[in-house]
């Protein structure tokens, strides 16, 4: 069997080298567009304090956590080590107590069913301040052991070394997909043929491009964030937990003394690749509210990423009717690095025909059409 993977980002990275460790032959295909989301995100990994309630989005980012620890013992095994993964635990952070009581409950409700949300405690303004030195002194939180931080790019680029071991190939343009009696039977490429017995369509926030002179309408747009690394000097931050506000956004840190601050929700921008003056404030105005310790940081850089956005927060993953051979896996917006490992084994699943001990339905690529 052959598969033709486009895109390789986060869920395309994953869904090569899921199949390619089953031994299957796959083809990754990948414009390298700028503004791939996979490429700007900080990402966090902790779903158990989320305030989004939605079952079918919750059992996703969920399953994603999850799967983590066997996704990185397996790259581990095939020799990648710098994954930018690590376990640091994460902070839900507020002034109100009444507010952290809400959350509180609601992490362990979760708890009660996901051991792997860890430990959960109750934190005052010189503990948090303990875990996070330069964040607002007036700051209560409620902490969780079991959430996560990762690089995307360095996650990405650590499963496409270990698929490249598995013998998967890398063409660099922009795919075509090619069609047979209403069946998809490979992809061109810069006029070039690649024949396949499956075409996954991984591409992100360019999807709907890619599928139009199929006639095919999905519901994904570019969603751009505008995200900003802040510089501390000879401090070692490789510990210190995700931050996470009651608004949308984040903070997090790595092992070479950044601080991630980040992002703007901007729908409606088209690929707009400017970094804009209002989006820099906003981010910086944020991230210094959370952690006024960071005023005296260097602005070390500022990243573009556009989320494949669908209209109800829920990833696009299936077959399409009527047309054989290709499966959709994107639309999952800021839950990207959370969700994208999992999605790729699923998409790859698909795929293969494989049993899934999921209900795919709510994740239909063309539930928001067909409705209408």
């Amino acid at each position: 069997m052959k598969v033709v993977v486009i895109g390789s980002g986060i869920v395309g990275s994953s869904t090569a080298y899921h199949l390619a460790r089953k031994g299957i032959e796959v083809v990754v295909v990948d414009k390298a567009h700028q503004g791939q989301a996979s490429a700007a995100g900080a990402g966090i990994v902790c779903p158990w304090i989320t305030r989004v309630e939605d079952p079918d989005w919750f059992t996703i980012a969920k399953n994603g956590a999850l799967y983590y620890p066997q996704l990185v013992s397996a790259l581990q095994d095939d020799g990648e080590e710098d994954l930018g993964y690590r376990m640091v635990g994460a902070m839900a952070v507020s002034k109100s107590e009444e507010e952290l009581d809400v959350i509180e409950r609601r992490i362990l409700d979760r708890k009660k069913e996901i051991p792997e949300v860890g430990e959960v405690t109750r934190l005052y303004e010189v503990e948090v301040k303990e875990l996070f030195p330069p964040i607002n002194e007036d700051l209560k939180a409620v902490h969780v052991t079991g959430g996560a931080r990762v690089d995307g790019r360095s996650l990405r680029d650590a499963m496409q070394r270990a698929a490249s071991k598995h013998g998967v190939t890398r063409y660099s343009g922009e795919a075509e997909l090619v069609t047979e009696n209403q069946k998809v039977v490979g992809v061109k490429v810069d006029g070039e043929m690649i024949a396949a017995d499956k075409v996954i369509v991984t591409a992100g926030a360019w999807t709907k491009q890619l599928l139009a002179p199929l006639g095919v309408e999905i519901p994904i747009e570019p969603q751009r964030g505008q995200i900003i690394h802040f510089k501390l000097s000879n401090v070692d931050t490789s510990k210190w937990p995700v931050v996470l506000p009651q608004n949308s956004y984040y903070m997090l840190a790595f092992d070479d003394s950044r601080v991630v601050v980040g992002a703007t929700r901007e729908d409606g921008t088209g690929f707009d690749y400017r970094f804009t003056a209002v989006g820099v404030k906003e981010v910086i105005e944020a991230g210094l509210e959370i952690a006024p310790g960071l005023a005296d940081s260097t602005l070390h850089e500022m990243r573009i990423g556009f989320r494949p956005a669908s209209p109800d927060i829920l990833p696009l993953l299936g077959t399409i009717p009527d047309l054989e051979g290709i499966i959709i896996s994107t639309g999952l917006g800021a839950s990207g690095i959370t969700m994208g490992p999992y999605v790729g084994v699923l998409a790859g699943e698909i795929a293969l025909e494989n049993e899934i001990d999921l209900d795919l339905s709510p994740y239909n690529p063309l539930r928001a059409i067909q409705k209408v």
